[in-house]
């Protein structure tokens, strides 16, 4: 797993912040409620490429995988904060998602790089920022985000290795234009705090 670990860190353009850990340790409530939703849009993600490539056999097979996963993982957050008396609530999304998908082109086959460019780079951030709270967090909690890292790392991979496929090449020049956005968006204040948001001021 480290080679995994080291691989996204050398992926992403900066790493999690300080600031957005201590905010995470004083809002662990809302870091499981938002944690839930992330889980959910990634599988609601995935069937809705299942839903729009259908003759792209390896993508069909890599997003199912790819759902189900991340619907139990829903289910294992869900199952923590149940234990913790943590309600499962409606939050408004981060502006992390919405940022990146700024750029999407709208035809494709740019659109469909540029979503899997986008899905490679979300799940990388994922695997990172689970990495940056796992050594600060109880035992439990510690424990599951550290298993949550082998398949976070391997679905970076797979959007990856999709999107280089819907390109018939390397996306160098998409990535890099992505990855420029996402540094902005983790690095730059935040107004809420959330599971992707940038650091958020202390009041």
């Amino acid at each position: 797993m480290n080679d995994a670990l080291q691989e996204i860190h050398e992926f992403l353009p900066c790493r999690t912040p300080a600031q957005w850990i201590d905010s995470a340790l004083a809002n662990q409530d809302l870091l499981l409620i938002d944690h839930a939703h992330c889980e959910k849009k990634a599988a609601s993600t995935a069937l809705s490429l299942m839903y729009r490539y259908v003759d792209n056999t390896e993508l069909l097979n890599k997003m199912s995988r790819l759902a189900r996963e991340e619907l139990r993982h829903f289910e294992q957050v869900l199952a923590i904060m149940t234990s913790r008396g943590v309600a499962y609530t409606h939050l408004t999304p981060a502006r992390y998602a919405a940022g990146l998908r700024d750029i999407v082109r709208r035809d494709d086959p740019g659109r469909l790089v540029d979503v899997l460019v986008v899905g490679a780079i979300i799940e990388a951030r994922s695997c990172e920022r689970f990495a940056a709270l796992a050594p600060h967090l109880d035992d439990a909690l510690a424990e599951f985000y550290n298993s949550l890292l082998k398949s976070e790392a391997r679905h970076y991979q797979d959007y990856l290795r999709l999107a280089e496929q819907a390109n018939d090449g390397p996306v160098v020049d998409r990535l890099s234009d992505f990855l420029a956005i996402e540094q902005k968006l983790i690095e730059a204040p935040d107004s809420e705090f959330r599971f992707h948001s940038g650091p958020v001021p202390v009041s």
